[in-house]
């Protein structure tokens, strides 16, 4: 990779960090699903230099968060790097092949995040929380959990990073794509 896209790559996933701050709890989710738009950065990025850029900013946003504000738990932080890296690779895939269709691309990837994070969730990710934290009730409690906040939580999270990287596409994008490419 060039040194420029090296910095560039290294910027995106300190923005994406910051951005990871700026989350807020759906009011009809559970108080820990928090939407956020830290994806932002690593999906332009993606789009840019393509995916392993993308994941690249994904990990650098994850590992920082974790070292500076996470709790003691690596639960989230992985499951927000899945998700991040199943939602940005689907897409990327899918807007190649659809040649360049940002809506239908996200909407696939976001069907794709949720089923995804789903079975994640349903089989590993909330057991192994459960465990770790010394939950009980998660494990007696998870088809709830799964149905009525990870599968609302990822669709909507899904639409949201499509319709706003729909927007950055508008300007953003393009300006980035002449000046660095």
């Amino acid at each position: 990779m060039k040194l420029k896209q090296l910095i560039i790559i290294s910027m995106m996933g300190a923005i994406s960090f910051v951005l990871m701050f700026l989350s807020f709890p759906l009011p009809f989710l559970p108080p820990f699903l928090r939407i956020d738009i830290s994806d932002l950065p690593a999906l332009v990025i993606t789009i840019l230099f393509g995916p392993l850029a993308g994941i690249i900013v994904e990990l650098l946003k994850g590992v920082l968060y974790f070292i500076f504000a996470s709790t003691a738990e690596p639960i989230g932080p992985i499951a927000n790097f899945l998700a991040s890296v199943i939602f940005l690779y689907t897409f990327y895939i899918l807007y190649k092949k659809m040649n360049k269709s940002f809506i239908l691309s996200g909407i696939i990837a976001t069907v794709m995040l949720t089923i995804t994070m789903t079975l994640l969730n349903y089989f590993v990710l909330l057991p192994m929380y459960g465990m770790i934290m010394n939950l009980d009730d998660i494990m007696s409690n998870i088809k709830t959990i799964v149905a009525a906040g990870i599968i609302p939580f990822n669709i909507v999270k899904g639409l949201m990073l499509t319709i706003l990287l729909y927007i950055l596409n508008i300007k953003l994008i393009p300006m980035l794509r002449d000046r660095f490419l």
